[in-house]
């Protein structure tokens, strides 16, 4: 382990904890059993993907640190006894993972993210030539990035194939198969079993909230454009709830701790799931929106809850429907938007029967994305 920066000034055992005093000033105190468990030695991790060899329980319970010291290249090194087990951990790990100077990271919150409104893209949507990504790695990081920072991508110039949508999946991830099949046609049908497949405009919504877990991006892959209408609507579920946390956090509490139910039936599926309509983390940060009045099932709220309900409910619609959290933009034929939809919310306006409108839509995951997005990142980061 090689130490670019001597980042602790004083190393010292107290009771059952290590203390370190950092150059800057701050202080750290790390428990003898969470250093031991997070001990970094090849007889503790494996070294291919850096999964424990050990379980808490292999750990004796009486376990405290004989000594601490930096070794001439500046890691820190912990002597564990009754083990007289030995870990060596690097400086930039100690810094970048003691539990007390470091806030509970997750790449899905509101924290992580670039929330947006209608002026935020006023210098143009975040568009990306579908070419450059399957040949350039540093423009498919720059597109996952978008993905992860402001929740949607548009894909341009995708070759107007169909089942070209599976193929663009296989350069991220992993189709989520669904009930609607691998891929999914956008289209008017006769007797439709989803009001997606009429040429009615759809109301801003998040997609298949009535699934656990919900398929966490949606693709639409537009085939055909040719007729008047069917402009697509975006909208930053981060930033509506974030908005409606400001304007009224009694409101915002009600949406978070009130579950819900959600519905799809037809003759052949029957799915359902019971989750709230705004999903906080342990931080309190949102993590997930879901948002589909088509799919609510019967509201079962006690009396003295109900009235509060609404008018939150009511709220956070009003919010979601305001112009300035708006971008609209029509789908050209090749044209091909990702979205995260446990964030972006989604909408269309009608179009008319004349000419046509087709489009192809699948699912995959976020894990897919995020893992290639670390794993081209780590590269980047490593040289």
């Amino acid at each position: 382990m090689y130490q670019k920066l001597d980042l602790i000034k004083k190393l010292l055992v107290v009771n059952d904890e290590l203390v370190i005093d950092w150059q800057d000033g701050k202080q750290s105190r790390l428990f003898a059993h969470w250093l031991r468990d997070h001990c970094q030695m090849p007889t503790s991790r494996n070294l291919n993907n850096g999964q424990r060899l050990f379980s808490v329980v292999d750990i004796p319970e009486e376990t405290y640190i004989e000594k601490a010291y930096k070794d001439d290249k500046g890691n820190v090194c912990v002597l564990f006894q009754p083990e007289n087990h030995l870990s060596v951990f690097s400086q930039n790990w100690l810094s970048k993972n003691c539990y007390d100077l470091n806030l509970h990271f997750d790449d899905r919150s509101e924290r992580q993210k670039k929330l947006w409104q209608k002026d935020t893209f006023e210098a143009g949507l975040p568009f990306v030539d579908f070419e450059s990504i399957c040949n350039d790695v540093s423009s498919k990081l720059d597109m996952l990035r978008l993905i992860r920072d402001v929740g949607f991508v548009v894909l341009e110039n995708v070759p107007t194939k169909e089942g070209q949508v599976l193929k663009v999946i296989s350069e991220l991830g992993y189709t989520r198969e669904t009930n609607y099949g691998a891929l999914f046609e956008v289209r008017t049908e006769v007797n439709p079993n989803n009001l997606a497949y009429t040429n009615m405009g759809l109301g801003s919504h998040t997609d298949n909230p009535y699934r656990d877990p919900v398929p966490t991006v949606q693709l639409l892959h537009c085939l055909e454009s040719s007729t008047e209408g069917g402009d697509s609507v975006l909208v930053d579920g981060f930033k509506a709830a974030a908005i409606l946390r400001q304007e009224s956090k009694e409101d915002f509490d009600i949406l978070t701790g009130t579950w819900i139910n959600f519905r799809f039936s037809d003759t052949k599926t029957d799915l359902r799931s019971r989750v709230p309509m705004i999903e906080l983390n342990d931080n309190n940060e949102i993590v997930k929106v879901r948002y589909n009045n088509r799919s609510i099932d019967t509201i079962n709220l006690p009396i003295d809850k109900i009235r509060h309900f609404y008018k939150a409910y009511r709220h956070w619609s009003e919010i979601i429907e305001r112009d300035d959290l708006k971008i609209t933009f029509k789908l050209s034929e090749g044209d091909l938007m990702l979205l995260d939809n446990t964030r972006i919310m989604h909408a269309r306006t009608a179009f008319s029967k004349k000419g046509k409108r087709h489009l192809q839509g699948a699912y995959t995951d976020l894990d897919g994305l995020y893992s290639q997005l670390n794993v081209l990142e780590n590269r980047q980061q490593n040289g």
